[in-house]
C-alpha cells in the first residue's frame, strides 16, 4: 500500500490531464491540497477520474481559495469518508464518526473551522499480518499564521487543536490513523533552509504544538549516515505524542530535505525552502507496517513537491463508494439536467443533421441555391437571400457582411498620423472640365435638332472621349507619389521615434555589486507606504548567505525621474 500528499496549487496543475499525473505518482490513496476549486467550479473531468473515485472538501467563503482532494483507487476504496473535522458538514451516511471532546470549542469557531474546506477523511480496511483491521486517512491543508493578522494566528492554532482532537478519538476508537498534508510549519532547524529565529526557533507555537503531537525518534547526533544499519525505536507513546513524522522516522539526520520553495524568488534551484508537508502515522502502525518513506523534489508543477509513504499492509476495497462520492453528486450522476433542456426541444440526431444540411444565411447556403439554379437565379435568387436573411437574423441586430471591395487593413501607425486630404477633391474644376449634370442643364437639345446633327454629334462626342481618356491618363500619372528612398528612409525614423516616445519601456536595470550582472526589476505589493513603488534587486534566484550562485544583497529603488 502506498499513500501520496501533494500540495498541488491549484487544480489546474495537472495541465496534461489528471489521470496522467495521477497514475505517474503511482499510488493507492492520493491527497492533495490546495486545489483552489469550488463546488460550483468542479467540473466532470476532475471529480470523475477513470480507475479512481474522489473526495473533495471546498472553501464555503472564497472562490479560488484552499480546498482539499483525495482520490483512491478503485481497488482501494474506502467503506466511510467525511468532509471537515467537526461533522458539521456530515449530513449522510457512511460517515466516519469519533469526533472527540469539543467542548474547548464555541459553535461559531467550529463552523469557522470548516467553513475553509481544509480537510477530507477516508476509512478503509486493511489486511495486516492476516488480521483485518481499520484505516483512517486525514488529509488536511492547515492555515497559515499572516504575520499581518494575528487573528489567523489564533485560528491555524485552533485548527491544529482540533486536528489533534480528532485524530486522538480515532485512535482510542481501535482505528490505525494516517495524518498527512501541508502542516504549514517546519518542525526542526533541520528542517529549515535558514532560520531567522535560531534562538528562539522552538519558542513558535506551531512548532511547540507538532512536539505536543508527536513522538521523539531516538537517534544518535553524530550519525551522519542517510540510512540507519537499525530502526530508529519509538519513545514511550503515553510520555509524549501519539504519532510519528514518517520522513524522520526513516531519515533522521537527512539535511536539505525542504518540500516546499518560493516561486517568486526561484529558491527552487538554489533549494532554499522548507519542509512543511509530512505524512504523521499513529506509533504502532509507523513501526510494525510502515516500510519507506520520502519526498519527491524532482517532480515539478508546484511550488511543493510530493511526499510517498510504503505500508506493507494490503487495502480491502469496499463494494462501493461511500455517499460522499463525487460521482453521486447530481449533475455527475445524471440526475440533474441543464436550464437549456427546460426552453429547447432537442433531438440530438436532428439537430445534428439539420446543422449539417441547413445553416440559414450562411454562405455555404448561398452557394448551395446558385449551384443549384445557375441560369435562373438573377434578381430573384438575391431577393431570395436577403428574405432569407432578414427573417432568421433578430431584430436590434446587426450583422457584419463581407465587402469585397473594402480597403486593406492599415497598420497601427495610421490611427495616430493625421489623414491627409485627397488631391481630386482640393483641385479646382478648369473651365474646359464642365460637369456632365451641368452640361445638361445649360445646353438642352431638341429633338429636331439631335435629328439634323446627328452624324456630327456622334463624330464631336467620340473625338470629346478620347479627348477625355487621354486627359484622365495624365492626371493619374501627374497625382502618382514618386517615392524616393530618401524620403522612405525619413518615414521610417520618423516612425521609430514616435513609437519609442509612445512606449518608453522600464529604466535600464543597474547592475548589481557581486555578480556584475544586471538586476531585476519589481513591484511593492505590500500594503503600506511603499505600496506600488518599484525597485532593482539581483536577478538571481534566494540562496543561503554562503551560496556565491544565491542572490546578494543589492537593493536600489528606482528613481522617478528616470
Amino acid at each position: 500500500m502506498k499513500v501520496v500528499t501533494w500540495n498541488i496549487n491549484g487544480i489546474r496543475t495537472f495541465r496534461n490531464g489528471i489521470k496522467r499525473a495521477l497514475d505517474s505518482l503511482d499510488a493507492d490513496i492520493i491527497c492533495v491540497q490546495e486545489t483552489k476549486v469550488t463546488r460550483d467550479l468542479l467540473d466532470e473531468r476532475t471529480a470523475i477520474v477513470d480507475g479512481y473515485n474522489s473526495y473533495f472538501s471546498y472553501s464555503r467563503g472564497r472562490s479560488g481559495y484552499s480546498g482539499v482532494a483525495t482520490y483512491c483507487k478503485d481497488s482501494s476504496t474506502p467503506f466511510a469518508a467525511e468532509e471537515g473535522l467537526t461533522g458539521l458538514l456530515t449530513n449522510h451516511e457512511g460517515a466516519v464518526g469519533c469526533y472527540g471532546d469539543h467542548t474547548e470549542f464555541s459553535s461559531e469557531e467550529l463552523q469557522l473551522l470548516d467553513n475553509e474546506g481544509r480537510a477530507v477523511i477516508t476509512q478503509h480496511k486493511v489486511m495486516c499480518q492476516d488480521k483485518e483491521q481499520t484505516l483512517t486517512v486525514i488529509n488536511v491543508y492547515c492555515p497559515r499564521a499572516d504575520p499581518e493578522k494575528p487573528e489567523r494566528k489564533q485560528f491555524k492554532l485552533q485548527f491544529y487543536k482540533l486536528l489533534q482532537c480528532r485524530a486522538e478519538a480515532l485512535l482510542k476508537d481501535k482505528s490505525h490513523v494516517i495524518v498527512l498534508g501541508d502542516i504549514n510549519t517546519s518542525h526542526r532547524q533541520i528542517d529549515h533552509c535558514d532560520p531567522s529565529d535560531a534562538d528562539d526557533f522552538g519558542e513558535n507555537p506551531g512548532r511547540k504544538w507538532l512536539n505536543s503531537f508527536l513522538h521523539s525518534v531516538r537517534q544518535e547526533e553524530d550519525s551522519d549516515e542517510e540510512e540507519p544499519d537499525e530502526e530508529p525505536e519509538v519513545t514511550d507513546p503515553i510520555s509524549s505524542g501519539k504519532f510519528v513524522d514518517t520522513f524522520r522516522y526513516f531519515h533522521p539526520s537527512r539535511t536539505n530535505a525542504f518540500t516546499c520553495w518560493s516561486t517568486l524568488t526561484g529558491a527552487r534551484q538554489t533549494n532554499y525552502g522548507t519542509r512543511i508537508d509530512y505524512i504523521f502515522a499513529d506509533c504502532q502502525l509507523a513501526k510494525e507496517q510502515f516500510v519507506a518513506a520520502d519526498i519527491m523534489p524532482e517532480v515539478e508543477g508546484s511550488d511543493h513537491c510530493p511526499v510517498w509513504g510504503q505500508l506493507s499492509c494490503s487495502l480491502l476495497p469496499s463494494s462501493k463508494p461511500p455517499p460522499l462520492c463525487t460521482r453521486y453528486l447530481p449533475e455527475f450522476a445524471g440526475k440533474q439536467q441543464k436550464l437549456s433542456r427546460f426552453l429547447v426541444k432537442v433531438d440530438q440526431k436532428w439537430a445534428e443533421s439539420e446543422q449539417k444540411q441547413n445553416l440559414p444565411a450562411s454562405q455555404e447556403e448561398e452557394e448551395r441555391r446558385e449551384n443549384l439554379n445557375p441560369v435562373g437565379a438573377g434578381n430573384n435568387a438575391s431577393k431570395k437571400r436577403l428574405l432569407t436573411s432578414d427573417s432568421v437574423l433578430p431584430k436590434g441586430k446587426k450583422t457584419k457582411t463581407a465587402n469585397t471591395s473594402s480597403k486593406p487593413q492599415g497598420n497601427l501607425l495610421s490611427f495616430f498620423k493625421p489623414k491627409l486630404t485627397n488631391v481630386r477633391q482640393c483641385e479646382k474644376p478648369t473651365g474646359d472640365e464642365v460637369p456632365s449634370s451641368l452640361s445638361d442643364q445649360k445646353s438642352p437639345t431638341t429633338r429636331e435638332e439631335s435629328s439634323v446633327t446627328g452624324t456630327v454629334a456622334a463624330d464631336t462626342e467620340q473625338a470629346f472621349d478620347t479627348t477625355v481618356e487621354t486627359d484622365k491618363q495624365v492626371k493619374t500619372k501627374h497625382l502618382t507619389p514618386q517615392r524616393t528612398v530618401g524620403h522612405s528612409e525619413a518615414k521610417k525614423g520618423a516612425s521609430s521615434v514616435f513609437w519609442k516616445s509612445v512606449l518608453h519601456g522600464p529604466p535600464p536595470p543597474p547592475s548589481c555589486k557581486v555578480h556584475r550582472e544586471p538586476c531585476v526589476l519589481r513591484t511593492v505589493k505590500k500594503e503600506g507606504p511603499n505600496m506600488g513603488k518599484q525597485f532593482f534587486v539581483c536577478a538571481r534566484p534566494q540562496g543561503h548567505a554562503s551560496n556565491p550562485e544565491a542572490r546578494c544583497n543589492f537593493f536600489a529603488w528606482v528613481d522617478k525621474g528616470k
